[in-house]
Parts: structure tokens; sequence; C-alpha cells
């Protein structure tokens, strides 16, 4: 039989998330800059709060030098009052003052950071399933549909928690470290040097940390994914494992699963609790170089009592809140590791892509399929050169023996897959110039797999025609004969299914989808193998 070829199309470019694997979170940044303006003024808020929540400790300081040195203490000197009581008065309004501000600002800045995390973490996921659901069936088929609802789940919440929280404490960190080092410089450089020595071995350290914990919350996000993957296939087969009574079989193997998930996790919380000690030495040196270096400046006359103070509990401010730099790790780590999951899934290439050319309202309906060769992956060709003419209105029953490939010569016609050779047209149209309304408009399908929603009968009827009324609802389940079954349930065209309508026999819910196809009075209708499940 003669074939007429036509170049299978090529593989589209993966959808351009900029992303350098070592950069996923400066991949992030680029691709929504519409963030950018609440995530400036929540920094700005930052800036503020902690500005402000560094002054107490100045007041303290000037508190400690007008008891100290009277009228001419700083305080007294700068607002020219004399009196002791007076000055301490005007510390405590400025204290007031302060602490207005930097409540105000904590409450700005907190809701600015989860508005930017919570935002973000809506886009991402709502472009990860969008993304998702336009890519090929037969990617979703090679794939656990738990390890993706992983990604479109857990990875999106765990990249929020970390712009939530570990982005505003690695802030206030930088902060802290810019606020209290001019403090250090204006007082003393040479206490300077020494409260801030040990912050470079930090660094150094939570570099060194950062590396050697990447590939363990690389593996602890696979876990999850795995755990996902498992779970889903289990519940969605819980009829299957409480028939054959595998459900100790299926608890041990999903223990095996979360085993390793658990094991993950703490190979990679031990590694980053590990950092937490050193730290603490490290913070250890600091405090005790400005307690002992500062306090000889003192007796020496070299720095006063009241910057002393401050000095010390700066020095706290310091490098205390570096004690959390193991979990600002452990949060960054896993934010990172998930914004790689979530931007390889927005990255993976659509192959099949909808045309531009657009059918009239109502098609005709004829189909054809000319020299078509096609097969699974890498494997051999499962259909050899086939012609097929369905004229419009005519009726063509499709038999062979199972494997033949009748589904995917069915797979065809709908685009799941193109053919590798040949062509299949839709009223003389290749359908690889049509758009998805005008191919798969046209087309009425009714799975050998029926897939029921979660919802009423009506809302599963309506699902491919969401305006159609009641009436027209009612036409399509008789025309299906479907509506005796649902008049005889409690609330009829109401009654509620479950998940995958478990709550209807097999045949039930190959009549439901039957409905639900006739209802779009498609130009073809497409069965495949739609009525095994039906007695008569």
């Amino acid at each position: 039989m003669p074939s007429a070829t036509h170049s299978p199309t090529s593989a589209t470019v993966p959808l351009d998330v900029s992303m350098d694997p070592d950069r996923p979170l400066h991949a992030l940044w680029a691709r929504y800059g519409q963030h950018r303006p609440r995530l400036i003024a929540a920094v700005t808020a930052s800036v503020v709060n902690k500005v402000a929540d560094v002054v107490p400790e100045l007041l303290i300081g000037a508190a400690v030098d007008v008891v100290v040195r009277g009228d001419a203490s700083f305080v007294g000197q700068v607002l020219g009052v004399e009196s002791r009581y007076s000055q301490l008065a005007w510390l405590a309004v400025i204290n007031v003052v302060v602490w207005i501000i930097e409540s105000a600002s904590e409450y700005i800045a907190d809701v600015l950071w989860r508005g930017v995390a919570q935002g973000v973490e809506h886009d991402l996921r709502v472009q990860a399933y969008d993304h998702a659901q336009h890519l090929d069936l037969r990617w979703h088929e090679s794939r656990p549909a738990g390890a993706t609802l992983a990604t479109l789940n857990d990875d999106v919440n765990q990249l929020e928690r970390f712009l939530d929280v570990g982005a505003p404490r690695i802030l206030q960190t930088a902060l802290n470290i810019v606020l209290v080092g001019a403090v250090f410089a204006i007082a003393s450089w040479q206490l300077l040097l020494f409260a801030f020595l040990p912050i470079p071995l930090i660094v150094i350290g939570s570099l060194w940390f950062q590396k050697r914990l990447e590939p363990l919350y690389a593996g602890v996000r696979q876990a999850v994914a795995d755990v996902s993957g498992a779970l889903s296939a289990n519940l969605g087969g819980i009829a299957t494992i409480k028939a054959f009574t595998a459900e100790d079989r299926e608890r041990t193997r999903i223990a095996g699963y979360s085993e390793a998930y658990r094991e993950a996790n703490v190979r990679a919380i031990r590694s980053s609790a590990a950092f937490v000690p050193l730290v603490r030495m490290a913070i250890l040196a600091g405090f005790t170089c400005t307690l002992l270096l500062g306090g000889w400046a003192t007796l020496n006359g070299t720095l006063q009592v009241g910057m002393y103070s401050v000095l010390v509990f700066m020095t706290q401010r310091l490098l205390w809140p570096l004690t959390d730099i193991a979990q600002v790790l452990d949060l960054y780590q896993r934010g990172r590791a998930s914004t790689t999951r979530i931007l390889t899934l927005l990255g993976e290439p659509i192959e099949v892509k909808a045309g531009s050319v657009s059918l009239p309202a109502k098609p005709a309906g004829a189909l054809e399929l000319r020299g078509v060769s096609t097969g699974y992956g890498e494997q051999p060709h499962v259909l050899h050169d086939i012609d097929l003419h369905v004229p419009a209105g005519q009726t063509h029953a499709i038999v062979g023996p199972t494997g033949a490939g009748k589904s995917t010569l069915l797979r065809l016609v709908l685009r799941f897959d193109d053919p590798r050779v040949g062509t299949v047209a839709l009223d003389g149209r290749d359908v690889r110039e049509l758009d998805w309304d005008s191919l798969r408009g046209a087309i009425g399908y009714v799975a050998q797999d029926v897939y029921v929603f979660a919802g009423s009968i009506a809302d599963n009827i309506a699902y491919g025609r969401p305006g159609a009324t009641r009436e027209q609802i009612r036409e399509a389940a008789r025309a299906a004969a479907a509506l005796d079954f649902i008049e005889a349930l409690p609330q009829g065209l109401d009654s509620w299914v479950g998940e995958r309508g478990v709550t209807l026999s097999g045949g039930q819910r190959q009549r439901l989808a039957l409905a639900r196809a006739l209802l779009r009075d498609p130009a073809v209708l497409v069965l495949d193998e739609a009525t095994s499940a039906v007695d008569n």
C-alpha cells in the first residue's frame, strides 16, 4: 500500500525558564518580575524595621551615659538639657516613637513578605499546573502522577516557606551586620575587627555546608515524590488492593518509601545541625573579645561607659541571630531544590502543539488517514501504512485482537500523539494544522477507562458544554440510555457521585461518559470500547 509521508513534528523548544542549574532562585527572580515592586517594598520595610530595632540599644547606652556623666553626656550636649531627669524623659519619648515605628514596620514587612511568598506560590502553582496539563499525554503516562502532584503541591509549598521565613531572615542577618558594623566602626575600629572576626569563618563554613547539603536535599525532594507517587497509585487502586488482600504487602511497600524519605531527611538534618556548634563557638569568641577588650578600653578611658554598654548589647545582636543560620540554610536548600524541580517541570517541552487553522463552526466530520505509521517512544511501529477514509455521517468499526493498535489509531485522531509517518485529516485538513477548539471541539470521545469527576451527575454530563440547559442534559442522558437509572436515584441529575464515580457501576459510568460526549453534538463520535461494561 503506498504511503503519503509527512515529516514528524520536531520537539518544541522547552519553555524559557532561563534556568542556570546552579542558580534556580535567580531564574525565579527573572521569571516573576511582577512581584518585584512588592518585594522591594518588603525589603524597604525590613530595613526601616531593623534600623528601628537597633536604636533601643543605642538609647540604653545613652541612658547609661546620662546617669554617669550628667550634663556632659552626649544627650545633654546635643539637646542642650542639663537636668538628668529631663534627659532621661527625652530618651523615654524617643524610645516610644522608635517602638511605634519598629512595630508598624514589622507588621508592614510581615504582610508584604507573606504577600510576596503567597503571590509567587499562587502564580507558580497555577503556571506549573497549566504547563503540566498542556504537556503531551505520553509524558504523563511515563511519569507517576504522584511525582507531578508532589512538584505542584509540596515543592511549591517548600518554596513559599523559604520566601516567607528564610528570605526575611537572610535579609535581617545582613542588615544586622551592616548596622552593627557601622556602630562599631564609629566607636572603635579595633573592637570592630575582633567582634566581626567570627563572621568570615561563619560565611565560609556556610558556603561549604551549602555545597554539601545541596545533593542531600535534592534526595529529600526525590524521596517526597516517590512517597507521593506510591500513595497516589495505591489510593487510586484501593479496590484492587482489597480484592487481593494485599493490604499488609502494600503497607510494607509504603513503609519502605516512607523510611527512605525519613532517612534522607535525617541525613540532611544531621549535616545541617552539625553547623550549629561551630557557629556557637565562633560567636563565643567574638563576644568574649568585645567584653574583654571593650572593658579594658573603658577602664583606660578610651571608650565611654555608655558606648561600652552599647557594644556589648550590639555584639549579642550581631552574632546571636547567626545561631539560626543552620535553620536558614535548611530552608534555603529545601527551597532551592524545590525551585529546581518546579522549573524543570516548566521547562518540559510540549511536543504536540496546536495549529492555527480554524474549521467552520459546524464541520462535516469526514476523517481520513493517509499512509499512517506510528509507534511508542523508540519502539517499532505498531501501525503500518494505514489508509482509512470515513465519510461524514457514516459509522465505521475497527476491530482486531488486543494490542493490535485500535486505541492507538483513535489517539492519532484526537492528536494525543502525532504519527511518525503519514497524515490524519479532518474535513480534508491535516489535524496538525488545526487549533484545539476546531479539532477536539468537533470530536466526542468516550475512552475505555471512563473518568467521572467528583460532583453532580448534571455537572459530569455538562462538562464538555458548561452552558447546556437542564433539558439538553436530560436529552443527552436519554440518548445514552442513562436517564432511567439517573431518575431512579434520590436526587436525579443532582445526585452526587464520588471521585472517579465510585458510587456508580461500570456500565453507569460509561453511559454517563457517552451522554457527556453526545451533549456536545460532535461532528465525529469516537468510541473506544465505550460500552464494554454495559450489560444491555
